[in-house]
């Protein structure tokens, strides 16, 4: 069967509760065409499940749970709350046994269990950050804004942009508690965002905010404990664009060959080329997306095409992408989108 992809962008819904649109995936042109809209308060962030039978969902109560209809629509199978304030991030561990959230506003994760059908359990734990950041003009308490697990499944990394600590906890797979292990220690001010692992699990990728660059870890265990060594810092801005830009998304091609991120206030995409043997990256090009505030961006699977999803002028750009000439071409019209979170493509079968 041919493969075929659906796209899932999820907004924040003021005067609106459609807070999930689906779209269908052009691969060849590179372009998206809306099919429907989810019925959702204020979604933050989505997320796949790992089974890709799953789909969950950041919403003002808590999370929502969808499961995933064999055309890629989104049927609701329950909420869940998160006994807190709206979370900005949610991941589930690689067994989608765990359902992890992250706390932008109160500094918190949560750890809800996952029954077998995909509806939300039970909160197996709770933990709150403390401590105060350096960047004294705006809030620096903690900001957990990324929980994400390594790819052997056995540490949750939860990345805080307040106090500039990425907290590495381990996860017990009977009870969905933490136990902190380690922490990495960004520098002050960077305020880390995102944290991904590539493929083969060997290497973190750290996107720092407010120091608009992204940080290289090795990561290996030792001793039954997980360490961390960094091993590269680049910018992800152009050198006459380095004031009042702040680093957001952060996106792999699907073979993990590249790197992809973006930049507020520079509105740009950046593109690097992932070292296959070192994990080192080497910066291809840094350019402008023609929109407001690029929160977040998909690449297509072939890696021919690549949009933008601008938050503050409401509109997904579209791009032909060129990684010989390291090029973007803009690729047809804008689409409106008002308020656009996060944006994740999901293969089907046709």
């Amino acid at each position: 069967m041919a493969e075929k992809y659906v796209a899932y962008v999820s907004t924040y819904t003021k005067g609106n509760n459609k807070g999930i649109r689906i779209y269908d995936v052009d691969i060849k042109s590179g372009r998206l065409t809306e099919r429907d809209q989810v019925t959702i308060t204020n979604s933050s962030y989505v997320t796949i499940a790992h089974n890709q039978k799953f789909v969950y969902s950041i919403t003002d109560m808590g999370v929502e749970a969808f499961k995933v209809l064999p055309d890629g629509g989104l049927e609701s199978i329950g909420s869940a709350p998160i006994n807190g304030m709206r979370g900005c991030y949610l991941s589930t561990d690689y067994t989608d046994t765990f359902l992890f959230v992250a706390g932008y506003h109160d500094g918190k994760i949560t750890v809800l269990r996952l029954r077998e059908d995909g509806t939300v359990g039970e909160i197996c734990d709770e933990i709150f950050h403390q401590g105060v950041g350096e960047v004294t003009e705006r809030t620096f308490t903690p900001h957990v804004s990324c929980v994400k697990m390594t790819r052997d499944n056995k540490y949750l990394c939860a990345a805080d942009m307040g106090i500039d600590h990425i907290k590495i906890y381990r996860l017990d797979h009977n009870t969905g508690k933490l136990k902190l292990a380690d922490i990495v220690r960004c520098e002050q001010g960077s305020a880390p965002r995102l944290i991904k692992f590539r493929g083969d699990g060997k290497y973190a990728y750290v996107i720092n905010q407010l120091h608009h660059n992204i940080e290289v870890y090795e990561y290996k265990e030792v001793n039954d404990y997980p360490e961390f060594t960094k091993i590269q810092q680049i910018t992800t801005a152009n050198d006459y664009h380095t004031s009042d830009t702040a680093a957001f998304a952060l996106k792999f091609s699907i073979d993990f060959k590249y790197l992809f991120c973006t930049n507020a206030g520079d509105n740009s995409i950046g593109a690097f080329k992932i070292d296959a043997k070192t994990g080192l990256l080497e910066k291809l090009f840094i350019l402008p997306v023609s929109g407001d505030f690029p929160k977040d961006i998909a690449v297509f699977p072939d890696t021919k095409h690549i949009i933008s999803l601008n938050h503050e002028s409401g509109t997904m750009s579209f791009f032909d992408l060129n990684l010989t000439d390291n090029v973007i071409v803009m690729n047809g019209p804008m689409i409106k989108v008002p308020n656009g979170n996060c944006i994740i493509m999901k293969r089907i079968q046709e």
